[in-house]
């Protein structure tokens, strides 16, 4: 995912990621300026590029029935603004993508699904740095790529500091929490998993040493149940701090399995028992 993003950060003259991971000032500035008045047909041509940078040169259709993006219209905080990914055909879907457009990195997420996920629905948080076009691009089992878009006004995301320290804002970096809601036997659990990381994107400054934070965020993240993976995620840098995931999953007794990596070689694993069905 790294270099395919690079690439589509030089493609796109959005910046370039410093060996660092800090995105330089000018370079901010400009990402943070562009796309706010662009027209349908600039938004339409700098997909075209993003999308043949991701995808190669394989054929994209659009769908309403294989995957649906909801978004607030104008987000509320740039830095948290929540995603919900439907995918209504179950057995079909085979893996999902997530690019925000205008982001300095536009691939924001991709998750690959597992025989034990159910990928009905998906929900995230995720940081938008201008107002942009979101896609989500579906991969089903026969290979073909489906997208669904979502234009989602909001600013300065990526940029956005925490209100802390780093060292604050490190602490505890890997705990996790996995909350479970109530299922009826044979049914699908649906299951909040809460991951401890700031998820740095490079692009915030240290507001006590006026330099800018090097990128350090989630670049993988695996669940699994039993011996059954539900989805790998791989990541980036827009995806929110201290990151939240909503999915469901098909139990069957084993423990959740959770690994986490970042890109600076952080590791981290938890397991969690899932819950008795109520009757």
């Amino acid at each position: 995912m790294t270099h395919r993003i690079g690439k589509t950060l030089s493609t796109l003259g959005l910046g370039v990621v410093l060996a660092t991971g800090a995105v330089s000032g000018p370079l901010v500035g400009m990402a943070q300026a562009a796309g706010a008045s662009d027209t349908e047909h600039e938004r339409a041509a700098r997909w075209q590029e993003i999308a043949k940078s991701i995808f190669g040169d394989r054929q994209i259709a659009q769908t309403d029935s294989l995957v649906k993006i909801d978004a607030p219209v104008r987000a509320l905080d740039a830095a948290l603004v929540p995603i919900t990914l439907t995918m209504p055909k179950d057995g079909q879907i085979k893996a999902v993508s997530l690019i925000i457009d205008d982001n300095p990195a536009p691939y924001a997420a991709k998750f690959e699904f597992g025989p034990a996920a159910d990928p009905a629905e998906l929900k995230l948080r995720v940081r938008v740095n201008n107002y942009t076009d979101m896609h989500a691009v579906v991969e089903t089992q026969d290979g073909k790529l489906y997208e669904a878009k979502q234009f989602v006004k909001a600013s300065g995301g990526c940029s956005a500091p925490m209100g802390m320290s780093d060292e604050e804002a490190m602490k505890g970096m890997g705990d996790m929490r996995l909350k479970f809601a109530e299922t009826a036997p044979g049914k699908p659990v649906e299951a909040t998993l809460m991951v401890r990381h700031p998820n740095f994107s490079g692009m915030q400054m240290n507001q006590v040493t006026r330099e800018y934070t090097p990128a350090r965020y989630i670049d993988k993240l695996t669940v699994s149940a039993g011996d059954r993976t539900v989805f790998t995620m791989t990541g980036d840098i827009s995806i929110a701090s201290n990151p939240v995931i909503n999915f469901a999953f098909k139990p069957d007794g084993k423990p959740i399995q959770v690994a986490a990596s970042d890109n600076q070689g952080g590791r981290w694993q938890h397991s969690f028992n899932p819950p008795s069905p109520t009757n």
